[in-house]
């Protein structure tokens, strides 16, 4: 789009300045984001474009954008919360919370949170504890709020029933030629998908509450501030009813890998074990008063099932010809899965020092 173009829309939003500029923000699969900056006093705004090709009701998604960040922003004005803050939507001129354009295309706006930071790759252990408590309160925060509310952006997100299914008829369709440059892979799927089912069954048989969670929480998606504290949790596309098991497991799948996504050198990618203690008692400080035992006797192995899924998704979508996740060049999509089966076989390697680590996490916390 020009830069008219995204201009005019951002003044389709309750924007008290002029704008002076944008820049165009690289990273996310998903959805296309622009930092807007004005010529007043205010931190500037985040306009994204909503992927509606993904997220096929967007007006669902944002009702549950706007439901969770009040229900948070009330918490966090009602009590001392370190500096933790929750994103703050911007309306559009017609008094909603995003904007449909001419083309049909749906377009929203935050309040920019400014000097803040990310990381992709976890630096040491207090950041990575600084994330695991900030994840973890994100879940407590909605802990009272009836996962009913929600609409479920993403059907069947995480259900691993459903995404082997598709991998399968992928597979077998083949639409792109490409099933037999990855047969290890298929056969790395095939030796763990019994396995991975248990998470799934639980569920069904409501030995796992179903919770409000993000579903999303790569370490990437939070903000900390120029202190190194975690203060805000960010990309809510997929806060919709789920599993702490997801938001646990998706964690440390980004957290205690030590190597990035897309790392093509898989002798790099191995299981940062202290990383992963670090993160787990951060987590552990803000949940265990509302986790279940199931959930927490389930945390470890949540990990490996959540690096599976993500795993599974990305090669899924390389047979397909990579029609969901953006890449950057032809095999992107087969290279990030096989970082993932890489960090399960170190996962399987340090399984008991990983059940040992949250069990003593629970122990130190009564």
């Amino acid at each position: 789009m020009s830069n008219k173009d995204i201009i005019g829309i951002a003044n389709q939003f309750k924007i008290q300045e002029s704008i002076e500029d944008f820049h165009t923000i690289t990273t996310g699969h998903i959805n296309d984001s622009y930092l807007i900056r004005t010529n007043g006093d205010s931190p500037g705004y985040f306009l994204q474009w909503v992927n509606s090709y993904i997220f096929k009701d967007v007006e669902g998604l944002m009702r549950n954008i706007e439901t969770v960040t009040r229900h948070i922003a009330d918490k966090v004005n009602n009590g001392n919360r370190d500096g933790f803050r929750v994103l703050e939507l911007v309306p559009s001129l017609e008094g909603k919370s995003y904007y449909k354009d001419s083309n049909g295309e749906f377009w929203r706006m935050y309040l920019n949170i400014p000097d803040t930071h990310v990381y992709d790759i976890v630096e040491n252990k207090e950041i990575a504890f600084q994330g695991g408590k900030a994840f973890g309160r994100f879940v407590s925060d909605l802990a009272d709020l009836p996962s009913q509310k929600l609409t479920e952006t993403i059907p069947n997100f995480h259900n691993m029933e459903t995404r082997i299914l598709n991998f399968l008829n992928s597979v077998k369709k083949d639409p792109f030629g490409r099933r037999k440059e990855v047969s290890a892979e298929i056969d790395f799927v095939d030796e763990r998908s019994e396995e991975m089912l248990r998470i799934p069954e639980w569920i069904k048989e409501g030995k796992i509450p179903m919770r409000i969670t993000h579903n999303d929480t790569k370490f990437n998606n939070i903000l900390f501030n120029e202190e190194n504290k975690a203060i805000c949790i960010v990309d809510l596309d997929t806060v919709m009813p789920g599993s702490v098991l997801f938001d646990f497991g998706d964690a440390i799948r980004t957290t205690a890998n030590t190597a990035c996504e897309d790392e093509r050198d898989l002798s790099r990618v191995d299981l940062n074990l202290p990383i992963f203690e670090a993160y787990a008692k951060g987590f552990m400080s803000t949940t265990h008063q509302s986790l279940t035992n199931e959930e927490i006797n389930l945390l470890a192995f949540s990990a490996r099932y959540m690096t599976f899924i993500i795993g599974l998704r990305f090669l899924t979508d390389y047979i397909d010809g990579d029609p969901y996740f953006r890449t950057s060049y032809p095999t992107h999509n087969l290279d990030r899965a096989r970082v993932q089966f890489r960090l399960i076989e170190a996962m399987e390697r340090n399984s008991l020092a990983m059940e040992k680590i949250i069990k003593d996490a629970c122990l130190s916390l009564r």
